[in-house]
């Protein structure tokens, strides 16, 4: 039996996932935030899991990652993109890698166009994904920060996430609206930029005619997400 919690960040509207093996007890958590540190630690004890592994999508601009903060509460391993070029991981994460808890997996699949170093994590039987910053519901992460690319986000969401089948469900970093999952059928058909029959080129001019606002935590977040969370303070090795 797979356990599964969708918590959230109301201060950076981020999305966290937690998912566990129920007869091995082992869990990780997709997406951490410094701040629910502890509420998901204490989640984590309350359901009777061990928390193997925190596993970033990618390097967060609007918040910082709580994978150090849980490394030292859980001992659990901090795992994210190769790409990333952070330091103070356990593991480093290409395309193909697996991720195992218990009896189940996540596939991993490199989605860079936001940021080089975006990840893409697919439950083992294709039944749910999720995607980080990359494809949002019924929209996509911005591709003008940190060696983004439009041409590379679309080939990212074609060939990685629509490519699973039409029912595996969708969760996302981020959502602003209040909606908390959608599907690869969804997205093929209602996405504005990406679905529809939509081409490269009009992805491209749509994602470069774009204004919008640096993140107002993109100086202090980037640089800590670098570190994996680990203050500046705090010694540079994890064990």
């Amino acid at each position: 039996m797979l356990v599964f919690r969708q918590l959230f960040d109301p201060a950076s509207s981020t999305y966290s996932y937690l998912l566990g093996d129920l007869p091995s007890g082992e869990a990780v958590l997709i997406d951490p935030v410094l701040e629910q540190a502890q509420r998901d630690a204490t989640l984590v004890r309350e359901l009777g899991l061990t928390l193997l592994a925190t596993l970033d999508t990618h390097v967060h601009a609007d918040h910082i990652t709580g994978a150090w903060a849980l490394h030292h509460e859980t001992s659990s391993m901090i795992m994210l993109a190769k790409e990333s070029g952070a330091e103070g991981a356990n593991r480093y994460l290409t395309q193909g890698d697996e991720v195992a808890f218990g009896t189940r997996r996540l596939l991993v699949r490199a989605t860079p166009g936001h940021s080089n170093s975006c990840l893409t994590f697919v439950l083992d039987d294709h039944s749910m994904a999720f995607t980080g910053d990359c494809l949002l519901i019924r929209g996509n992460g911005r591709t003008d920060l940190q060696q983004g690319s439009p041409a590379r986000l679309y080939h990212s969401v074609h060939s990685q996430i629509f490519s699973l089948p039409e029912t595996c469900l969708l969760y996302p970093a981020h959502d602003y609206r209040g909606l908390t999952v959608t599907s690869v059928a969804e997205e093929r058909r209602f996405n504005p930029r990406l679905g529809a029959g939509t081409s490269v080129t009009e992805f491209t001019s749509t994602m470069q005619n774009r204004q919008l606002a640096h993140p107002k935590l993109i100086d202090i977040a980037i640089p800590a997400n670098l570190r994996c969370g680990r203050p500046e303070h705090e010694p540079a090795s994890v064990s």
